[in-house]
């Protein structure tokens, strides 16, 4: 898209969101112009813990589907929007409600520690969420007697097992396929290609990935890591909307996208979040469509197990 065409559409943006009383939350895996529109980027946690306190009639999320149905969770007075019904989320569609009401049978006594990328009816079976931020101190809260079922992410599940030690904690099978699908033959060629750059890697990634990284963790954790390492080169482990945030704040170092098995492409990118542009948000501001709507009962308990997550700092 050209800078013109970008520049009059963002200001429309500006426009609707003045005569709306409308605020943009956006993810950090957004396109870099969505990115620039919105009035809060962050992760997963942030913009859970933003959606609580935005001063707006209108909140539009710049996400995946999940993300807003967890604004409407938090804010069920606010009419909350979202620019694309289609932007699912590959690991939230891995784990069904009712299975995992199923599985939950199979383990009685054990507590439900969900993952956010989550639909709402999951989160309402589950007894507390975590965030790639937060999963370690939401599992070391929990007494170590406690047993537990991690879902639905396996790789963030082993990772957080493998640091606690916890043995009593059952994995439900479910992946994204942006962490999922990183290669790791490749992931070494670039590392000797580049010898004096550290990896950073998300924890959603395969165990072969993570062991291979200088530092693994959330979006925001390694925002903030690259930015206080001495370190001037980076291999990027994570979906590469990311890259946008990292050169904004750290434009003297540089960022490498770690590349997935698909040789035909460059980086690693998400699908659903690349369907949220500026032409379907200002669609969405101007129809007020589509929206979040929830069955007030499955809100409630959802609003639970996020709130109990909220409270682990």
């Amino acid at each position: 898209m050209n800078a013109d065409k970008t520049e009059a559409l963002s200001h429309r943006i500006e426009e609707l969101k003045r005569k709306k009383k409308a605020v943009i939350l956006a993810h950090y895996y957004t396109l870099p112009e969505v990115q620039r529109a919105a009035d809060f980027l962050g992760d997963s946690l942030a913009l859970a813990i933003e959606a609580q306190s935005v001063d707006a009639e209108i909140i539009l999320f710049a996400g995946v589907h999940f993300m807003a149905e967890t604004a409407k969770v938090l804010c069920p007075d606010k009419k909350v929007l979202i620019p694309c019904r289609e932007a699912g989320c590959s690991l939230a569609e891995s784990c069904d409600a009712a299975a995992l009401a199923a599985f939950k049978a199979k383990y009685p006594g054990h507590k439900v520690v969900s993952y956010v990328n989550t639909t709402v009816e999951v989160k309402a079976l589950t007894d507390v969420c975590c965030t790639s931020s937060n999963a370690l101190q939401v599992v070391r809260s929990i007494p170590e007697e406690q047993p537990i079922i991690f879902a639905p992410d396996r790789n963030l599940g082993s990772y957080i097992r493998k640091l606690t030690g916890r043995e009593n904690m059952v994995l439900w099978d479910g992946a994204c396929h942006v962490h999922e699908e990183f290669s790791l033959e490749r992931l070494l060629a670039l590392k000797r290609e580049h010898p004096e750059a550290r990896v950073v890697a998300h924890p959603e990634c395969r165990a072969y990935i993570v062991e291979t990284a200088d530092f693994v963790g959330s979006t925001a954790a390694i925002l903030d890591y690259c930015g206080k390492s001495d370190a001037r080169e980076f291999i990027v482990v994570t979906e590469a909307g990311i890259l946008a945030e990292m050169q904004r704040r750290y434009p003297e170092k540089h960022f490498i996208p770690a590349p997935p098995d698909d040789e035909s492409c460059g980086c690693n990118n998400c699908r659903y979040m690349k369907m949220v542009t500026l032409e379907n948000i200002i669609a969405c501001l101007e129809n007020e469509s589509p929206e979040i709507v929830l069955d007030e009962e499955v809100r409630r308990k959802a609003e639970r197990s996020i709130l109990n997550m909220i409270a682990i700092r």
